[in-house]
């Protein structure tokens, strides 16, 4: 490359080979910006729908912000080269956190005979509302588990933010449960997998199928891949965009028995208590990287990883009891990853 050119990496790796890649272009003249890319819906990246966290230098970054605005979204200067790298992860946490969480979920309102179809739906539209939920359980429902994104990818990402806490010495208890979930899933399966398989080990810890008959997800990386998605998108108060889900993937008319309906109150306020530990969780280890709470807010705002918690966090009175109700609840099944939390 030619003296005083820009050199971007837009890939999610251990920020030390970022400064070692910095430091080879210096040697040359050449100046780096990393720039992670987070999607802010599913696949947001095939029409531009992309959060783009920048570090390095802020006069470089202003120089070529033009070409962010071109492939993203919105893209953020996150600060000096090698923090963008943690802003990825952390938001990747929340997202990777709440998919493990949510599966185990749907697996007891199955047990208790509510339809898979009705909880998402339902779900949804609660505080327990993330991306995961919203977007990426559909690939679960149709068994292909997101042909879009490997497990080893996912895999790679929390053992990059498992170390990184280690290196920092911030606490990630809930976060490390997340890992060690996500590390059982590449003993078991093919690396190259779709990333929502970190499901099936619930599916195959308890010899069931979290598959709804006939669903197919709304997107050509699930079961379809002829699916064409919606042009139509959904925009919210801030401006964050999402393709609309057509009326046809909304549930049938379902009633629940009482008994169901505490179990649904139940799973939403464990759900929701989850992306609570994780959010705290997440801005422990941005601080500990030396970033502000108010940029952590922004960044975790406009990424995949949002969810109700993040948007909402100061109004929410978070109550341990709900871990009691869920370890009281009558059920058969395994759920490796509630057993660890819960105890």
């Amino acid at each position: 490359m030619k003296k005083d050119s820009i050199w971007i990496d837009t890939s999610t790796t251990d920020y030390h080979n970022t400064l070692k890649i910095e430091a080879l272009g210096i040697a040359k003249g050449v100046i780096s910006l990393e720039a992670p890319v987070s999607n802010l819906s599913h696949m947001g990246a095939d029409f531009a729908n992309t959060s783009i966290y920048v570090g390095g230098s802020k006069e470089a970054y202003k120089k070529i912000n033009e070409i962010f605005d071109t492939i993203s979204k919105i893209s953020f200067h996150v600060s000096e080269i090698g923090k963008a790298q943690t802003v990825k992860l952390i938001t990747n946490l929340y997202f990777y956190s709440a998919t493990v969480i949510c599966g185990e979920c749907f697996a007891l309102a199955q047990e208790a005979g509510i339809p898979l179809h009705w909880m998402w739906d339902y779900s949804k539209q609660t505080k327990a509302f993330s991306i995961a939920l919203e977007q990426f359980m559909p690939f679960l429902f149709d068994k292909s588990y997101d042909k879009s994104c490997t497990l080893e990818i996912g895999h790679k990402d929390m053992n990059l933010t498992s170390d990184l806490a280690k290196e920092l010495n911030v606490k990630l208890p809930t976060g490390n449960i997340i890992r060690a979930h996500y590390d059982e899933t590449i003993k078991r399966y093919n690396s190259q997998d779709g990333h929502i398989i970190v499901c099936k080990v619930t599916e195959d810890d308890n010899n069931i199928s979290l598959q709804i008959p006939n669903f197919v997800a709304p997107s050509k990386y699930g079961a379809n891949p002829n699916y064409i998605r919606s042009e139509e998108m959904i925009e919210d108060k801030w401006g964050r965009i999402k393709p609309k889900i057509p009326e046809s993937y909304k549930a049938k008319d379902y009633y629940p028995s009482s008994e169901q309906q505490e179990l649904i109150d139940s799973l939403i306020e464990y759900m929701t208590f989850i992306n609570y530990l994780i959010n705290e969780e997440c801005y422990n280890l941005g601080i500990g990287m030396g970033l502000s709470k108010e940029l952590l807010k922004e960044v975790i705002f406009w990424s995949v990883g949002t969810c109700w918690i993040a948007d909402n966090f100061e109004n929410y009175s978070p109550d341990n009891n709900i871990l009691k109700k869920i370890q009281n609840i009558k059920t058969n099944l395994k759920l490796r990853t509630t057993e660890r939390i819960i105890s």
